[in-house]
């Protein structure tokens, strides 16, 4: 991962074993503890961003337009209802 230069400084608290368990795992990395939280809160944030929108515009037809998919879809429930009763 790449950072900016500029960097903000914050406290967090964190539970005692949560803590230790930190230490334990910056250590065996051989990596600062800031580096791993930086990691995490990267991973959790990218998870939270919504999702990107990847049909709009993909499909585009001349001929189908969204009044008619939609006429479409009325016509084929129309049909699935009579044939339900």
């Amino acid at each position: 991962m790449v950072y900016c230069s500029h960097m903000e400084k914050t406290t967090i608290y964190l539970p005692d074993e949560m803590q230790h368990s930190l230490a334990i795992l910056a250590k065996r990395q051989q990596r600062p503890q800031a580096s791993i939280i930086r990691e995490a809160i990267a991973a959790y944030l990218e998870k939270q961003r919504p999702p990107k929108l990847r049909s709009i515009g993909a499909g585009s037809d001349d001929e189908v337009t969204g009044a008619s998919s939609e006429d479409w879809l009325r016509k084929q429930w129309r049909r699935r209802m009579k044939t339900e009763k």
